[in-house]
């Protein structure tokens, strides 16, 4: 069994696309090897800033040859019928069997092909992977006809110890002719620390020359280092390291010899907001943030080398100190520009931003999230005039230098500066607050004022589009309607806010209207509750709860207050893990199912109550005496808003329900009688429906 080594060399690759590019690459060799039927052991791939590697043991010297029967015609069969058979199999006549068969001899051809070298096979096994390989984004670099996420430098390929036969074909042009890269038995290490190309024979071999030329293949080991000493550092100086995993793995995939190093922040800049330091080292640096054992953010950065320097960095710390001093400045005059100027002297410009061309401008729709704002504050209790004032300025530092700098930092921005203008505390908070929760994974706002803005600026965004019929297709949501739709039930569920759903989005519908220069807008908000009910049963599923139950309570209330949704769902669902609530489905899905299928047969409709003087039977008597109670307590414990005492009330069912099926016949021969227990069964359905509607539950 036999290893084969590849790598690519290129230009660098954008860090983002690195992880797929890998994982892509492992998935078409392995099923490209799989189709050639040829089995392995392993395949593996590593990739660098400046290369893609893959690594596959346990190959076999050849595919295996193929012995293949195929059945053919009589052999008494019609000429053309014989020709058309000899001629799919490529045999002619005299090379084919004929076989006894008790309806005469029939025509069988053997077929029998030699296994391929594996050695011949990889070659297109490579270029048919590399061709599928999809990038993100890729380029042509002259002049080449192939294209590639960034330009090839180099091709390494060897089985077996050898060389692969193979290359890759760029392209010709008149001035320089034809543009190839052939595969080699050499590679190259790091870009300054050992640009120079090495010979290798394994992998094995290629490994420990591409770390003594300071490269590191494995992006876990690089990850672990980059982690490891940024601690280290960190910790000398008494400091923490801020967690940033997404920023770790981005410049895990900027180095191939990662050296962490120490930096200072020029003290200058340390008035600034913690926020837009950090954000400048991390979006235009890569610098990792650090704070000190109070939590306070520190005058210090890690940033992490490509390259060991001489000097143990000195020069490249005073570098990256030099390019940060710059950036910083920037930040640090838009910030001292900006407040100049009250947040609220700044709102009359929102009036010349378009926030959608068919929703108006951003004015607009700051004057309908203040309306709704006030009116969802009563039920998150906010105060009134504190929600609508917070909505007022919630979008003017989209229009300040600092947000225009680092767009980023929304909200986040206006809090200061709201601070700043003296502004009441819950306002300001809330201008920080409103764009959030912007992911299942992102903090809540909790704050009345917050959770009231937050909301009113979801609902309008979500009803505005959905009216505009810019609803989220397939996997396109470019308005981000699913995360508003998952934010409103967050905001909602966790706070505990007690909103009718579907008068506030009415609300929001007409807000619309009024803005808009449409004269007949007027629009049924049905389908964003629809919306929002899915988004809340994968929400939900993705918690561990049943969206059947979801669906069911949904279904048959027409139940738009969230919390108390929920809380029937969660009554429902201890009710059914009992014994009696498990039994009671049945029972329902029983009686249901006769009483409509006995109206599609009678073309009529049960519904109703029974009447007690049709009652024949004691069992039909005891369900009958047992459903008015039931139905009694349930609606009682239902305006309660006492679910699991209306399931309770329901569980006394089971006993009669039970006693019922076993003695008394529904389709009896008196059609008086008959009527009158398709009308008990039709109660039964009737009144566990005064709860869910219990068709929709699965079991």
């Amino acid at each position: 069994m036999s290893e084969f080594f590849l790598e690519i060399l290129s230009e660098e690759i954008p860090a983002r696309m690195q992880a797929k590019a890998a994982n892509d690459l492992k998935r078409l060799a392995e099923s490209g090897l799989k189709e050639a039927g040829l089995t392995f052991d392993s395949v593996k791939t590593f990739v660098t800033p400046r290369r893609l590697i893959l690594v596959a043991d346990g190959l076999p010297d050849r595919q295996p040859d193929i012995r293949e029967e195929r059945k053919g015609p009589k052999a008494d069969a019609p000429e053309k019928a014989i020709a058309g058979f000899l001629n799919s199999v490529g045999l002619s006549r005299d090379q084919v069997e004929e076989r006894a068969n008790p309806k005469g001899n029939v025509l069988f051809a053997v077929i029998e092909k030699d296994g391929s070298a594996t050695a011949e096979i990889l070659p297109n096994l490579v270029s048919d992977s590399l061709d599928d390989l999809g990038w993100p984004k890729s380029m042509r670099w002259a002049p080449a006809d192939m294209t590639w996420v960034r330009p090839l430098r180099g091709l390494t390929a060897i089985f077996d110890g050898s060389v692969l036969d193979f290359d890759l074909q760029l392209g010709a042009s008149d001035e320089i002719g034809h543009v190839v890269i052939e595969a080699s038995a050499e590679a190259a290490g790091h870009r300054f620390h050992a640009p120079d190309d090495f010979a290798v024979a394994d992998f094995s071999a290629y490994q420990k020359k591409m770390r003594a030329a300071h490269v590191m293949i494995d992006a876990g080991e690089r990850r672990a280092l980059i982690e490891t000493r940024a601690n280290e550092l960190a910790a000398a100086e008494g400091l923490a390291l801020i967690d940033d995993p997404a920023l770790l793995d981005e410049v895990t995939g900027l180095v191939e010899w990662p050296v962490p190093l120490i930096g200072s922040i020029d003290p200058q800049f340390l008035g600034l907001p913690p926020e837009v330091l950090r954000t400048s080292m991390r979006s235009h640096q890569k610098y990792f943030s650090l704070q000190d054992k109070d939590g306070k953010f520190a005058d210090r950065f890690i940033l992490v080398a490509n390259i060991d320097a001489k000097d143990g960095g000195k020069a490249i710390v005073a570098g990256n100190e030099r390019v940060l001093r710059a950036r910083l400045a920037d930040a640090k005059f838009f910030w001292d520009q900006d407040r100049k100027k009250s947040l609220a002297s700044r709102t009359p410009a929102l009036e010349k931003m378009v926030f959608h061309a068919k929703l108006g401008t951003l004015a607009q729709k700051v004057d309908r999230v203040a309306a709704l704002a006030a009116e969802i504050a009563g039920v998150t209790g906010a105060d009134t005039c504190h929600a609508e004032a917070a909505a007022r300025l919630a979008k003017a530092d989209l229009v300040t230098g600092l947000v225009g700098e680092f767009p980023d930092l929304q909200g986040v921005i206006g809090r200061y500066y709201a601070l700043a203008d003296g502004e009441n505390k819950d306002v300001a908070q809330a201008i920080a607050d409103h764009y959030s929760p912007q992911g299942p994974n992102d903090a809540c706002p909790s704050v009345p004022v917050s959770v009231a803005l937050a909301l009113a600026d979801k609902i309008d965004t979500l009803v505005g589009f959905f009216a505009i019929d810019e609803k989220p297709t397939g996997s396109k949501d470019p308005f981000a309607l699913r995360r508003a739709a998952l934010g409103i039930i967050r905001l909602i569920v966790e706070n505990g806010v007690r909103l009718r759903l579907g008068d506030i989005l009415d609300k929001a519908d007409a807000l619309h209207g009024a803005t808009s220069t449409d004269p007949d807008w007027n629009h049924d908000t049905a389908p964003v509750i629809d919306f929002i009910a899915e988004r809340l049963k994968s929400h939900m599923r993705g918690q561990g709860a049943r969206h059947d139950l979801i669906a069911a309570v949904f279904a048959l209330t027409g139940e738009d207050d969230l919390v108390r949704l929920l809380a029937r769902v969660e009554a429902l669902r201890v009710f059914l893990e009992g014994e009696d609530g498990a039994n009671l489905l049945v029972a329902y899905k029983r009686a249901a199912n006769i009483v409509r299928i006995e109206e599609k047969k009678d073309s009529a409709t049960y519904e109703g109550a029974a009447n007690p003087d049709l009652l024949e039977e004691k069992q039909e008597t005891a369900l009958h005496t047992v459903l008015l109670k039931a139905e009694e307590n349930v609606g009682k414990s239902i305006a309660e808003e006492k679910f699991v005492g209306a399931m309770t009330a329901l569980a006394v069912l089971r006993l009669p329900v039970d006693a019922f099926f076993d003695h008394v016949t529904v389709n009896c021969d008196d059609q008086k009688i008959r009527r009158n227990r398709l009308l008990l069964l039709s109660q039964i359905r009737s009144a566990l429906d005064s709860v869910a509607d219990f068709s929709q539950i699965e079991g």
